[in-house]
């Protein structure tokens, strides 16, 4: 869940091209590819880039999403309450909008290998730390160390893709998408079962991630012994626009041009705060599926191995969504009918759970996992909510910090809330208004406005 901040032009994506700035066409994979600095890379260069790319990747999630499945022996050995366990979840979203927002500086002052390198080291010591944690507060901040890695690694993935791939982003960043969903979903489904076999200790259980942090260093440090890499990025790019097709690219150039003269002021658009609050609302809707998602299904008598899986099934459906939704929204002039149709999947789930936790526990967390897929389609409304390239990038800086922001207290409240209660189905009914808030605003965010004009 990267967060653009930097509101420069020249490095942005073009939301109407599908390979962004400077695209002269497909490449046909021979020879050498130039990156976004004008140098030309060597092929072994980009080789490690692209294996950086997957491994880094790979671990941008499993510090959230493979403590999931092990919270209620994470909180049986620590003496963690329900709200300071919703603290618990409510860190990630946190992170990444205190962290996230100082990767585009420290990339155009270190360069972005050697920052994303570091990003792999502060998320491999965060989680080799976190085992030895005797009490909350160090659990917590060798969790913030994680998160803090994986902050600024996530905003500079696309900052990567743009500066050695340059023709092919919109190929790259499909390839560490993905990497980031099966991440995501693997861990899950792992968690339970690799601590089973090394020996049923929830520390040894969350511990072992950092072996494959450890291997993810490994060609990063590579990339950065050559001398091109370690040049500072003059203008970090932080989120790749999606692609738009035909009919969105007619419809950007049938609009009228915006006022060359008149500064954005992205805070005075009402579109823009429609998608800031949208954005959040599903980060908050994400961040309590991942968190405790597990734990409703482990209180319903499902096993703990089944109920990672069951997450692990939620988050896995963005691996295919993540292409399908945004070609879909680009099509269409309002994206109003798709947030209709993944809020009411969320609140199907949410019925399920609390009627038929259990018996139909597989067939909720397939439905919400097609909720879950709001994520992209929010990008891709932010990607066709904006006529230029630095406009996109203002607006993605706005609304997806301002997003995260929002999205910090629901994973707390349900946990105090299940605390309060002594069970689901409070906090289900919290999990109902934020999604029916979530269809709302998302309503009035999918119209086919342009925040240049104001609107």
């Amino acid at each position: 869940m990267a967060m653009a901040h930097d509101e420069s032009d020249s490095a942005t994506i073009d939301p109407r091209t599908p390979e962004g700035p400077g695209t002269t066409g497909p490449s046909d994979g021979g020879g050498d590819t130039a990156p976004a600095g004008g140098a030309t890379a060597p092929r072994w260069l980009l080789r490690f880039v692209v294996a950086g790319l997957v491994l880094g990747a790979l671990n941008l999630r499993p510090a959230i999403s493979g403590l999931g499945p092990l919270l209620e022996e994470v909180r049986d050995g620590l003496g963690m309450n329900g709200t300071v366990a919703g603290l618990l979840t409510s860190v990630p979203p946190l992170c990444f909008a205190i962290f996230g927002g100082l990767a585009p500086r420290l990339a155009r002052q270190k360069g972005p290998a050697a920052v994303v390198l570091a990003g792999m080291v502060a998320i491999t010591v965060g989680l080799v730390l976190r085992p030895f944690a005797g009490g909350t507060a160090t659990f917590l901040a060798t969790t913030a160390l994680a998160l803090a890695g994986i902050a600024v690694s996530n905003v500079l993935m696309p900052v990567v893709v743009k500066h050695w791939f340059p023709d092919r982003v919109g190929t790259m960043t499909g390839v560490y998408s993905m990497a980031l969903a099966m991440g995501t979903s693997g861990s899950a489904a792992l968690a339970v079962p690799m601590t089973d076999a090394l020996g049923g200790s929830w520390r040894v259980g969350l511990g072992v991630w950092a072996v494959l942090g450890a291997v993810a260093i490994v060609p990063w440090a590579v990339v950065l012994r050559d001398r091109s890499a370690r040049a500072p990025e003059p203008q970090a790019e932080q989120e790749a626009v999606p692609e738009e097709t035909e009919e969105a690219e007619e419809r950007n150039r049938a609009r009228k041009p915006a006022a060359a003269a008149a500064p954005l002021r992205i805070t005075k658009s009402p579109t823009a705060w429609w998608l800031a609050v949208f954005f959040g609302l599903q980060a908050s809707a994400a961040y309590i599926t991942m968190g405790w998602l597990p734990q409703i299904f482990r209180d319903a008598g499902v096993s703990a191995s089944s109920a990672g899986l069951m997450l692990a099934v939620t988050m896995g459906m963005g691996i295919p969504l993540s292409f399908v939704l945004p070609k879909m929204a680009a099509r269409m002039r309002h994206q109003g009918p798709l947030v209709l149709v993944l809020g009411a999947c969320g609140l199907i789930s949410y019925a399920g759970l609390w009627l038929a936790p259990a018996s139909g526990a597989w067939a909720w967390a397939l439905v919400l996992g097609i909720s879950n897929c709001a994520f992209p389609l929010a990008l891709t409304m932010i990607g066709m909510r904006s006529r230029s390239s630095a406009g996109v990038v203002k607006l993605s800086a706005f609304s997806q910090s301002t997003g995260y922001l929002i999205s910090i207290p629901g994973p707390l409240l349900v946990g105090a809330l299940h605390d309060v209660s002594g069970g689901w189905n409070v906090p289900l009914v919290l999990m109902a208004a934020l999604m029916v808030g979530q269809m709302a605003v998302g309503l009035l965010a999918g119209r086919d406005r342009a925040i240049e004009d104001g609107r």
